[in-house]
C-alpha cells in the first residue's frame, strides 16, 4: 500500500527485453537507502517489485499485463518517474490509500495560470470519480476539483488543483498537453459500487 506522496523523482537509466517483460533499472538514491530485493516500489504509481538493488539505482520486471495496461510502456531512457517506498506500519497517512493498481491511462490537457490542471480518463472510470474525492495521478494523491462525464463519443475528464510544491516535487509539473499518465481511482469507491450491486439495487 502507498499513500501517493512522492518521495523523489528518479529517471529510468536502462531498459532490457526480457520474456515477457520489460526489465527497468531506475535510478533513486532516496528510495534505494533501504531497499531490498522482493521490496514494493511504486514507480509513477504502478507498484513493481524489487529484484536487485545497485548503489542508488534498483530494477523491477514489469510484465505483459502492466505494459498494456500502464504508461510504462512509452518509458525511455532520460525518463523521469515519480517514486515513493510502501508505506510502513505507523507512518502518517498524508495522502490516501493507494494501491499501485493502475486502472488505466488517461492524458494530460492544460494547466491554467493558478495550477487548475485537466485530464482525460477513460469513460469507464468516470463513475467512480467525485468532486472532492481522491484520485492518484502518475502515483501523486491528488484531490478533484471537477469531473465532466463523457458525452456520447467523448473522453471523460476531471481537474485537479496542483500547488506549486507538487509541480516542482513531482513529474506533474514537467506534463506537455498529450502526455499518457496512470490513473488509479479511489479503490473505496469500487467496492461500494460491487457491494451494492450484489444487493440488486443498483443494475
Amino acid at each position: 500500500m502507498f499513500t501517493g506522496l512522492v518521495e523523489e523523482v528518479g529517471e529510468v537509466v536502462g531498459i532490457d527485453e526480457v520474456p515477457n517483460a520489460a526489465r527497468l533499472t531506475i535510478s533513486g538514491p532516496e528510495v534505494t537507502t533501504d531497499a531490498e530485493h522482493g521490496d514494493s516500489i511504486a514507480v509513477n504509481g504502478v507498484c513493481l517489485t524489487v529484484v536487485d538493488v545497485a548503489g542508488t539505482s534498483f530494477t523491477v520486471d514489469v510484465v505483459h499485463e502492466t505494459l498494456a495496461r500502464t504508461s510504462l510502456a512509452k518509458a525511455r531512457v532520460g525518463h523521469r518517474v515519480n517514486l515513493e517506498r510502501a508505506a510502513a506500519v505507523g507512518d502518517r497517512l498524508g495522502g490516501h490509500i493507494v494501491q499501485g493498481h493502475v486502472d488505466g491511462t488517461g492524458t494530460f490537457v492544460d494547466r491554467d495560470e493558478v495550477g487548475v490542471t485537466r485530464f482525460t480518463l477513460p469513460a469507464r472510470l468516470a463513475r467512480y470519480v467525485v468532486e472532492k474525492g481522491s484520485i492518484a495521478v502518475d502515483g501523486v494523491s491528488l484531490t478533484v476539483a471537477s469531473v465532466t462525464d463523457p458525452g456520447d463519443g467523448e473522453q471523460a475528464e476531471f481537474s485537479v488543483a496542483l500547488i506549486p510544491t507538487t509541480l516542482e516535487m513531482t513529474i506533474l509539473g514537467g506534463l506537455v498537453p498529450g502526455d499518457p499518465v496512470n490513473i488509479e481511482v479511489d479503490v473505496l469507491a469500487k467496492y461500494v459500487e460491487r457491494l451494492i450491486g450484489r444487493t440488486g439495487d443498483v443494475q
